[in-house]
């Protein structure tokens, strides 16, 4: 997954196998580390490369969330993942819930932006019923991924697929305050605290 930008867990565990074993193989979950032990490998690895580069990456990745959050303020926008935690790697995308019950109205105010974007529907189980996703990728500096959901989801907390626990959702708010508090030195050193 470090090296090789492989994006999904499940994607690297079916590829490692197939390296280990050497042919298509149906592996068993239960022999293969967890999703939280691979997501605290490559955190370990993004450490030992770079700490500094590291730190100046997650700062301009906050910095160009909250800029995005703001943009998409009518839409209740929170940050999740990887750039809310501080745990990015090489390859990390900044991801950002959305919420409105008719994608064809963030599209069309994607459209009024200017904002060049593709749409991509996932399919995933969800105790046991099979329920279709809307992703938006942007393309900025770094990529962002908005997932949509319906207002009705709002308030809904929903698992993490890394480590089960909720996914903490950022508002913009809280992702300035996440800034200010954890990289106060560039945040002064930016211009952007005038």
């Amino acid at each position: 997954m470090y090296e090789e930008g492989v994006s999904q867990y499940f994607d690297a565990k079916r590829k490692a196998a197939k390296r280990l074993i050497g042919k298509q193989y149906r592996f068993a979950p239960k022999y293969l580390p967890s999703n939280g032990e691979i997501s605290e490998a490559l955190y370990e690895l993004s450490q030992l490369k770079d700490p500094e580069d590291h730190e100046e990456r997650l700062f301009r990745m906050r910095c160009r969330a909250v800029e995005v959050m703001e943009e998409l303020e009518p839409f209740t926008p929170r940050l999740i993942g990887s750039v809310s935690t501080g745990r990015i790697r090489e390859g990390s995308d900044i991801d950002i819930h959305v919420f409105c019950d008719e994608i064809e109205e963030l599209e069309n105010y994607l459209d009024t932006l200017g904002w060049h974007y593709a749409r991509e529907a996932t399919t995933i189980n969800v105790n046991g019923r099979m329920i279709e996703y809307q992703h938006i990728h942007l393309d900025f500096d770094f990529p962002v991924e908005l997932s949509v959901y319906p207002l009705s989801d709002l308030r809904i907390v929903s698992r993490s697929s890394t480590d089960g626990k909720p996914i903490r959702r950022l508002s913009v708010s809280k992702v300035r305050q996440l800034i200010t508090d954890e990289h106060w030195s560039m945040y002064i050193k930016s211009g952007l605290s005038r």
